[in-house]
């Protein structure tokens, strides 16, 4: 949890970039991303050497070189140890004629990160603006990685808040609920296939470092931690170095993390490749046959987006693969040809195992549209006997544009650290959705249609042309109320229309 004196600090470079002249919000978490980049090579390098000094071997890993570099400036003064104490016109001249370009030869080395660098571009306009924000950086205390995780996080939410680019970021809250009722494991190979600022990728490895404590302890497993567990595939290069960063910040050492178009290109490499698939796919549009990949096509015939990524899903699911995703509720009534058919597959032919209504104002202010959660098992076999529906009302956060919280932080999120009363349950249902989800082959499966959650046989979804929406299944409590009896109605009326003639009468008395 972030103090409230490193928030004012990001809050003060954040203006300061505003001020400065760089009003983009992307732009500004570009080069936010590139220092905090800098800075992290040479905490590395830093610690390389004092293992050497420990061990009194000689340093293994040089990120610095000795000497000079081809324009004749001595590598360690591109260290941020080192330019952060330079003049503002010498720290200006190093960083964007020395370090920028040595990123760029970084670019070639064997990282996700390193390679997302290659074309970076400093932009910062002034000697300055730079120098002012190297030293508000340099004072952000980020020494442990739960820390440098939620800084970057926290930048990120500054990137939503700014406008229009909010929708490469779903809501942290329901990001880590989808991770929760995943139940991500040290085995899994995780993927997000529209991975933007890699908030579901990043939200899992932080899941795995609370759940297993011992987890990189064993060499096996930290060798699949850092290497082999996660990937993330998008389209924009701004995104992949963000998303790399975040990784990095949230201690992921080589993420993979791929300039890729989901949907365009074929996925013979990726088919059946990961065990679980935590995403939230655009699906504002859709694609031309031509531009669309040919295997997605064999699953579904159609154009639109939401339809091709859960067939992109069941694609790059491996049998017994699991996965949640975010949908808009067309996905879950549409009468299309194809909108039937994908729902057909995935209750007939898959493991069907939830679905989560959100409320209705989950993603504004940057879109309105009613969405859902799915959750799914590949199995290739069938296997959907039941499917678990909830009924989400309140996330914890106001509904319109402004989206406020309505709790006290320790009441918030998924895992409060208090239990939360009837009333607050009203305001943040969570932790209800995850304890309910948890009990869905057991007390859920008697509970009511009137509830809030509630379980339907597979066979009633059948009936219902597959239909997904929980409005379908769904029984409203009618209140009783009581009706008098006849001959008393019509008393009542008799004694009012007896006291309205006397009112009348009275009135024409007066006025006489």
């Amino acid at each position: 949890m972030l103090t409230g004196e490193i928030r004012s600090q990001i809050n003060a470079i954040w203006d300061s970039f505003w001020s400065g002249g760089i009003s983009n919000p992307l732009e500004v978490m570009e080069q936010i991303t590139y220092l905090l980049f800098i800075r992290r090579l040479d905490e590395m390098h830093t610690l390389e050497e004092q293992k050497a000094v420990v061990t009194g071997r000689p340093q293994v890993t040089r990120i610095f070189p000795h000497g000079k570099d081809e324009k004749g400036r001595k590598y360690s003064d591109l260290r941020w140890s080192r330019f952060k104490n330079f003049a503002a016109p010498e720290m200006y001249r190093v960083v964007g004629e020395h370090v920028f370009p040595f990123l760029r030869v970084l670019g070639g080395q064997d990282t996700t990160y390193a390679h997302h660098m290659k074309d970076a571009r400093f932009t910062i306009p002034t000697p300055g603006l730079l120098a002012k924000v190297v030293d508000m950086l340099d004072h952000v205390q980020m020494d442990d990685l739960d820390t440098k995780g939620d800084v970057y996080e926290y930048m990120l939410g500054k990137i939503a808040s700014a406008g229009q680019n909010g929708q490469f970021r779903t809501p942290r809250h329901i990001i880590k609920l989808m991770v929760a009722l995943t139940e991500p494991n040290a085995d899994d190979v995780i993927c997000d296939p529209a991975s933007g600022t890699c908030g579901f990728l990043a939200a899992a490895s932080e899941y795995l470092r609370k759940t297993y404590p011992k987890l990189l302890s064993n060499a096996g497993r930290r060798e699949h931690f850092h290497n082999g567990m996660f990937h993330g595939y998008d389209f924009d290069n701004t995104m992949l170095r963000i998303g790399n960063m975040n990784m990095v910040l949230h201690g992921v050492e080589n993420p993979d993390i791929q300039y890729k178009d989901s949907l365009a290109q074929d996925h013979a490499d990726d088919e059946q490749k990961y065990s679980l698939i935590l995403a939230n796919p655009p699906f504002a549009g859709s694609l031309d046959y031509e531009n669309t990949a040919k295997d997605l096509l064999a699953i579904v015939k159609t154009k639109k987006t939401e339809l091709l990524f859960l067939a992109l899903f069941l694609r790059l699911l491996k049998p017994g693969g699991r996965a949640a995703v975010i949908v808009p509720d067309g996905v879950l009534f549409g009468s299309s040809k194809a909108h039937k058919e994908l729902r057909r597959t995935i209750v007939e032919d898959q493991k069907l195992d939830g679905v989560i209504s959100l409320p209705a104002g989950a993603f504004k202010p940057y879109a309105g549209v009613s969405t859902a959660v799915l959750l799914f098992t590949k199995t290739d076999s069938g296997g959907t006997d039941n499917v678990w529906f909830y009924d989400m009302e309140a996330d914890g956060w106001s509904l319109d544009d402004k989206r406020q919280p309505l709790l006290d932080e320790d009441k918030l999120g998924v895992m409060p650290t208090q239990a939360l009363t009837e009333a607050e349950h009203a305001k943040n249902n969570l932790p209800d959705v995850l304890a309910r989800w948890q009990q869905r082959n057991g007390t859920e499966r008697e509970r009511s249609r009137t509830s809030q959650s509630f379980v339907v046989p597979k066979a009633e979804i059948a009936a219902q042309g597959h239909d997904l929406s929980i409005n379908r299944y769904k029984e409203v409590v009618h209140e009783e109320v009581e009706h008098l009896p006849p001959h008393e109605i019509l008393a009542k009326l008799k004694a009012l229309e007896a006291d309205i003639q006397a009112g009348m009468a009275e009135l024409e008395e007066m006025l006489k």
